[in-house]
């Protein structure tokens, strides 16, 4: 038995705007990434804004690493 490295694909995403975000939305947003196979592992306001910055992980499948591997168009 082999142990191999486990390895994570990341997402951040910045929502909100002047005047913040509604819990809803959050909530909405977290529902979504959670059906995709994301967890949040760290949610915070930057500094002065009404944004919320969601920043998420899930494990890197075969099929992303091919994704990524592929030039731009």
């Amino acid at each position: 038995m082999t142990d191999e490295i486990k390895q994570w694909e990341y997402r951040v995403q910045t929502i909100g705007g002047f005047f913040g975000t509604k819990d809803e939305y959050i909530q909405a947003t977290l529902d979504e990434w959670g059906s995709e196979g994301w967890e949040a592992i760290n949610v915070y306001t930057p500094s002065g804004s009404g944004n919320v910055t969601i920043v998420a992980k899930r494990p890197l499948t075969e099929r992303a690493r091919r994704m990524r591997s592929m030039p731009p168009q």
